[in-house]
């Protein structure tokens, strides 16, 4: 078994595609291997900022011998469908070349073609010069009066077949490129070109000439250098993963610096430094012992250099960062000049949507949502949430939100403080876009709550009632996150909310204000049955099952969240009891005779037992037993006593069991039979009140 190592050099890769390229090439070259009938033991793919590069293990030296089976005429058959056949074959052949088969009713001609395997060399050509042409950059370039397309010029082309190089090239589209077995190493510190023999000569190669091949390797001797260098100054790096796969994709050869922030930008929030150094030239922000932004960073360079070297590299990137931070610092000044509440008119020049109104039309909604949701939530005044609702979406209109918008609401808070507003209206301008995913923090204070649920419940309602919703992989306004961030506002902080009422009330805020654009009913039932598809991917990880959400969603009118999840939980340690599990069987039994009789007899058996009627003691025993559970589990429902209605219906199992266990349901007396069933279909309307069986799987 041989090894095959691939490497495309071309110009700088941005780092944004290198994962995916690796990937695709791996996927790519592997795929054409294994419809060439190729097995492998191993497949590696790598990306540095300069190269791709795949070691594939086990290979065999040749395709597999493989047979083409052509079906003929029947043996017997007329000369012209034979030499029709014949001809088809080809090679001038003869009957003498082919066999016969039976399939036991008649005999037929067969040629079976037998075609040697070819050499792996080959296959592999043919795979990567395939893989060129077709290569899914997001974005590609053309170079000199090539036509062929890649992400950056293309300017070598390594390929080794158990230590041999593949003799073969690519066009290019007006060149080609023929396969080698030489590279370069770091472009400054390694220009030279050398051979390699095989991945592991080729991997330390690489190495010895500043190179570190794997991005998980670069991604960690950044962390670690960063880290070292933060300690040795007495600070702490802060988490950021984003900028470590970034970073670890601009560098071949990661040298960390540390530099300073000129104390006058000290004043900026610690958002916008970090955001600032972050989005403009990749630097990590560094953090005080106290987790406040210190003045120092972390510059990651491409280069190894002496002490001099060292000092010029830091001082040229202080010097640009000074550049960057006197614009924030300008943003900065000049939005604080203003009131925040002065910058909520302009809203009206930025379109939300464009059948949803503007952004100030949004606020409108907010504020009057906001308003009506404070009442369901303990503590929130409504007159702070009204508040913090008309200011939410105010930074917009500044400067340093344009700048970075990552910063949106962030920034609101400080402009919101800095004007002397409530400190609850501040935070809820800050905390309403969260939780923004399954590992961002939840509100938890009542007036951020009121905002956040209103936000989210606009665009939710909004974009349904003009039929703008999810489609399979395609979400484009990312209605599923905010469905989600609902349901842990909603859960998370135990609000009793009738989802149903406020998306009805919410449906008429835009209706109110946009007229025919949302006209109709509201969308309440598809955003239901939304929420219901979210809540089972929100408790599928904490191995909740799909089955029991679904079956105490289909009773209908359940769309308080908080008891929903109650009566779910509840369901869950019911069924995974011994009485739970048999009463669920029974359940079933009575079901499917009760729909077979009823099928049968073209009627329904859903009318009051008559307990004259009852002459086994068994089915007297159930009735009893049912009079008794029915009011049980009615009240326990009531007061939202879900395990006590479980346990009530735990009561049921002996006299269900004994029930079937004893009576014959089809009696040939048609007034007991039909009492009978009658007694069955009370089976299914006690449980029923529960939740619906018959949509619980297992």
């Amino acid at each position: 078994m041989a090894e095959l190592l691939i490497e495309l050099l071309s110009e700088e890769i941005p780092a944004r595609m290198q994962a995916r390229a690796a990937d695709d090439l791996k996927r790519l070259i592997t795929d054409g291997l294994k419809a060439a009938g190729l097995a492998w033991t191993r497949a590696d793919a790598y990306a540095t900022p300069r190269r791709l590069a795949l070691v594939v293990d086990g290979l065999p030296a040749a395709t597999p011998d493989r047979s083409e089976e052509i079906k003929g005429p029947r043996v017997g058959a007329p000369d012209q469908a034979v030499q029709g056949f014949l001809r088809k074959v080809g090679g001038g052949r003869t009957l003498a070349d082919c066999e016969k088969r039976s399939d036991g009713k008649s005999e037929s001609w067969v040629f079976v073609n037998r075609v040697a395997g070819e050499a792996t060399t080959a296959t592999v050509a043919r795979a990567l010069g395939e893989t060129v042409k077709a290569f899914p950059w997001p974005k590609s370039m053309r170079w000199g009066a090539l036509r062929q397309n890649w992400v950056r010029p293309l300017q070598g082309i390594v390929v080794l077949f158990d230590g041999v190089v593949v003799p073969q090239s690519i066009d290019l589209g007006g060149a080609t490129k023929t396969f080698g077995n030489a590279t370069v190493g770091h472009r400054f510190l390694a220009p030279a070109s050398f051979a390699v023999k095989n991945f592991a000569d080729y991997r330390d190669r690489l190495r010895a000439a500043f190179v570190i091949l794997d991005p998980a390797e670069r991604r960690a001797e950044i962390e670690r250098q960063a880290k070292a260098a933060a300690a040795t100054a007495g600070l702490a790096l802060k988490d950021d993963p984003g900028l470590l796969d970034e970073v670890a994709g601009l560098v071949e050869w990661p040298v960390a610096h540390v530099g300073t922030i000129d104390a006058p930008f000290m004043e900026l929030p610690g958002e916008v430094l970090s955001t600032s150094m972050r989005t403009h030239q990749r630097y990590f922000t560094l953090l005080k012992p106290d987790g406040t932004t210190a003045p120092r960073f972390v510059v990651v360079a491409n280069m190894r250099t002496e002490a001099a070297g060292t000092a010029n590299i830091v001082a040229g990137n202080e010097r640009v960062l000074r550049a960057r931070l006197s614009d924030a610092k300008f943003f900065w000044d000049q939005d604080r000049r203003a009131r925040l509440d002065s910058r909520v008119p302009a809203l009206k020049e930025r379109t939300f949507y464009a059948k949803l109104g503007t952004m100030e039309d949004k606020v409108v909604r907010l504020q009057a949502l906001a308003a009506a949701l404070a009442p369901m939530i303990p503590g929130c005044e409504p007159a702070k949430a009204e508040r913090a609702a008309f200011l939410a979406k105010a930074d917009l209109s500044t400067g340093m939100v344009g700048e970075f918008p990552e910063l949106q609401g962030i920034m609101g808070r400080y402009y919101a403080k800095a004007d002397g507003e409530d400190a609850a209206v501040a935070e809820a301008i800050r905390e309403h876009y969260q939780p923004l995913g399954p590992g961002d923090s939840c509100p938890s204070a009542p007036v951020s709550i009121a905002v956040s649920l209103a936000d989210k419940l606009d665009t939710l309602v909004g974009f349904f009632a003009i039929g703008e919703k999810p489609t399979g992989s395609k979400d484009p306004f990312a209605l599923r996150r905010a469905a989600l961030g609902v349901i842990r506002l909603v859960v998370e902080n135990r609000l009793r909310i009738g989802l149903e009422g406020v998306f009805a009330s919410v449906h008429r805020l835009f209706a109110n204000q946009l007229g025919s654009a949302v006209a109709g009913s509201a969308p309440t039932r598809d955003l239901v049955a939304f929420f219901a598809d979210r809540l089972k991917v929100a408790l599928r990880e904490q191995g909740v099952r799909h089955d029991l959400i679904d079956a105490v969603f289909a009773l209908g009118g359940e769309d308080d969240l908080v008891r929903l999840l109650a009566r779910v939980d509840a369901l869950k340690g019911f069924l995974g009891g011994d009485d739970g599990h048999n009463l669920l069987v029974a359940f079933r039994r009575a079901s499917n005779i009760v729909a077979i009789e009823e099928k049968k007899d073209k009627t329904t058996h859903g009318g009051a037992v008559a307990p004259g009627d009852l002459v086994a003691p068994e089915e007297q025993a159930l009735n009893a037993a049912l009079d008794a559970a029915g009011p049980v589990v009615a009240a326990a429902l009531a007061r939202e006593d879900f395990a006590a209605a479980m346990t009530a219906l735990a009561g049921l199992r002996g006299p269900v069991d004994a029930f079937f266990d004893k009576v014959t349901v089809n009696d040939s007396n048609p007034g007991l039979r039909a009492n009978r069933l009658r007694l069955l279909s009370r089976i299914r309307a006690t449980l029923g009140q529960v939740a619906d069986f018959t949509r619980i799987e297992g």
